[in-house]
């Protein structure tokens, strides 16, 4: 592979700027502008082709199989000048034995020199994104490796299951002195047991990656936009006394004990012949039906809809203007607010705690793949059909879909997409 540069912390003025150079010429390229590469770490003067001096930095070394990507590295720790920076990439630009990396190219090469697998890629890149405390646990235990270990248990088990069915096919002709079906079963149930388990936390796991939604709710002018105002601490919609203002479904995006939350105010809902505020409440029982949570503010004296279900929080608006304040909130003076917030996040808790390591759309694909394929085999166990060949064969596609999940297959289809999302300097 060619040695590629970039810079590895973010563009701008810092105390610190990172650029790493990775290649078979990592070491050389170094030593081309600056009198020696230190062994492990040491102080180097950065020098322009002319002589002239650039920078004094930090110069680290790693060697190949020590480094992130797994090739030889050397990473030259900077003053964190944008000239600083531009000098020094001007400098290693220069040298026709570098180029550029391109955006996701260092963790590319992990992956290819076998220092990551496919979902702990998976696991850096929501933890380069991640926003919220849940977030960061979530895309730690990926990326630390942890579905992995649980891929390895499962193919463990499978291979073993699949070896002594093909143990009777190796021996159709003589009598084979133990019965392998209940060993092969027990084996196969406690994969797809666990599978579905996994399966189960899918969905909850990408809520904590993207974000749940919560949609406040209610008649016009029962005060949403209020209450988003103040739960945002800032001026984000519109309130006016007028019914009917909001007319758009308004977003705004939080962080509720570790949570990542968008809270969606939306258009009062009635009968109206105003095209433009229909089109408004049509949207608004859209993003309720398909949120996570709703708040469904009452008028003062307002009866509870008969058709509000579980996900549903209500609560009696203008906890000011009410005699009894219980399961009440007000906006405008934040009566109720802190009890809602955490109530809100009592309710998405109970979610986030469904959450395993399986947390993207394919690995919930992949799973399915395997759990079928697991359902299919033990079916054909269970008929005793003396078919141990096909039952044999379904296994095996049980483990290409485990293996799916940490790359150990043809995965090229999904490996753009995902690199895609990296910075350059990653």
């Amino acid at each position: 592979m060619q040695t590629i540069f970039a810079l590895a912390t973010a563009k701008g003025r810092s105390g610190v700027a990172i650029i790493r150079i990775s290649g078979p010429d990592a070491v050389i390229c170094a030593r081309n502008v600056m009198e020696s590469v230190p062994d492990k770490r040491g102080i180097r003067k950065i020098y322009d082709s002319d002589g002239a001096l650039l920078d004094e930095a930090l110069v680290l070394q790693f060697l190949a199989g020590k480094s992130f990507t797994g090739e030889p590295v050397v990473e030259l720790h900077l003053h964190g000048s944008p000239a600083v920076v531009a000098a020094v990439t001007r400098r290693l630009g220069s040298d026709d034995r570098l180029r550029p990396a391109e955006a996701g190219e260092f963790t590319r090469r992990a992956l290819d020199n076998g220092q990551l697998d496919l979902a702990q890629v998976e696991g850096l890149a929501d933890l380069i994104d991640a926003e919220t405390e849940h977030q960061r646990k979530q895309a730690m235990r990926v990326f630390s490796g942890a579905l992995g270990a649980l891929v390895d248990a499962w193919r463990a088990d499978l291979i073993r299951a699949v070896a002594l069915l093909e143990a009777t096919i190796d021996f159709v002709d003589e009598e084979v002195p133990v019965d392998v079906t209940p060993e092969v079963s027990l084996l196969l149930e406690r994969v797809m047991l666990q599978m579905r388990g996994e399966l189960a936390g899918v969905q909850a796991a990408e809520r904590v990656r993207d974000g749940f939604e919560v949609a406040i709710i209610g008649k016009p002018n029962v005060g949403k936009s209020t209450l988003l105002n103040r739960l945002a601490r800032r001026d984000v919609a519109i309130t006016s006394e007028i019914a009917g203002t909001t007319r758009d479904v308004i977003e705004v995006r939080m962080d509720i004990d570790g949570i990542p939350v968008t809270l969606l105010d939306t258009a009062g809902l009635r009968e109206t012949d105003d095209l433009v505020e229909n089109l408004g409440v049509i949207r608004a029982r859209a993003r309720a039906a398909d949120a996570d949570l709703c708040i469904y503010m009452l008028d003062m004296d307002e009866e509870i809809p008969h058709d509000i279900d579980d996900k549903c929080i209500v609560l009696r608006a203008k906890a000011d203007l009410v005699a009894n304040s219980d399961h009440a909130v007000s906006g405008l003076t934040g009566q109720g607010v802190d009890d809602l917030i955490s109530t809100i996040g009592t309710k998405l808790a109970g979610q986030v705690g469904s959450v395993g390591v399986a947390i993207r759309e394919r690995h919930r694909i992949a799973l399915m793949r395997g759990e079928t394929e697991i359902e299919e085999a033990l079916a054909k166990l269970r008929r005793d059909d003396g078919l141990a060949e096909i039952t044999a064969e379904h296994i095996w596609r049980a483990v290409r879909a485990v293996d799916s999940l940490v790359g150990r297959v043809d995965v090229e289809d999904v490996l753009d997409e995902i690199f895609s999302s990296f910075c350059i300097g990653k």
